[in-house]
């Protein structure tokens, strides 16, 4: 079994788009959640090792709920996404339990592996 993802974003067509992406890019996308509540009881059920979260959900924020996943046991690695280029300082985004952020407009070119991978967390 490769790395497996849970993609996490209100728009069901980006959530799409982000598992095929993930999927060419050898990831194995095992389930994705529209809010923050689905995407924490996804992750309790299904344990992946990635996380790719939207920063604007309809009942949370991409930050309180990073924080809320890096609490669970055997936390996943979470890259936060967003169309929002207002931008956050690395250690913001660490203290939330956030590995790396890209703009959705990004994504394609986006080192993924690296990206779920980088330190910070």
């Amino acid at each position: 079994m490769g790395f497996t993802v849970l993609v996490v974003d209100d728009d069901p067509g980006f959530r799409r788009v982000a598992g095929r992406l993930l999927a060419v890019r050898g990831f194995e996308v095992i389930g994705d959640a529209a809010d923050g509540d689905q995407a924490l009881t996804e992750i309790r059920a299904r344990r992946p090792d990635g996380v790719l979260l939207d920063l604007n959900l309809p009942d949370t924020d991409g930050l309180t709920l990073a924080e809320r996943i890096s609490r669970e046991p055997a936390a996943p690695s979470v890259v936060l996404t967003s169309t929002d280029m207002t931008g956050y300082a690395e250690r913001t985004l660490a203290e939330a339990g956030i590995r790396a952020f890209v703009p959705k407009d990004q994504l394609v070119g986006a080192d993924l592996a690296g990206l779920f991978t980088a330190p910070g967390t």
